[in-house]
């Protein structure tokens, strides 16, 4: 069994109330069951965890290398084109993770076309809405089976 944690950044706590025409109308509750629910039906262990604080992030990133992490979802929302730090953290740590976010940022506005992390991720999932995180869960799931 794999433990494998779920992160979510900033405002990603309102997912079914913010701008749902950009991000769907499911809640955040919704998407860590469903996933949760998933990665159990198939032996492995879901943790979650959101933050809207960048700090937080990077102190969960850490907490994950001795919990024995062995991949991270992260949807770092509006952290994606801001953070050296969460990329630092992620480096620092190495463990595997793939990138998430429910619209494609590169049909969004100009400042949203560059990621800090897209480029040492495993995996890069957009544009899906809330399937996005299914998308980036199955695949990781397929590789530790």
């Amino acid at each position: 069994m794999s433990t494998l944690l779920l992160l979510h950044g900033p405002n990603l706590n309102l997912l079914g109330t913010r701008e749902p025409e950009i991000y769907g109308s499911e809640s955040l509750e919704n998407i860590n069951t469903r996933l949760r629910d998933t990665a159990t039906a198939s032996g492995h262990e879901l943790l979650s965890f959101q933050s809207n604080h960048e700090g937080a992030l990077v102190d969960r990133i850490q907490q994950a290398a001795g919990e024995g992490v062995s991949h991270i979802l992260i949807n770092p929302a509006a952290y994606t084109h801001t953070s050296v730090a969460i990329r630092d953290a992620l480096l620092a740590v190495a463990i595997p993770f793939t990138e998430i976010h429910l619209s494609n940022p590169h049909s969004r506005e100009e400042f949203r076309h560059h990621s800090f992390l897209s480029d040492i991720a495993q995996g890069v999932v957009v544009g899906f809405g809330p399937q996005s995180y299914d998308v980036a869960l199955n695949g990781i799931l397929s590789t530790l089976a």
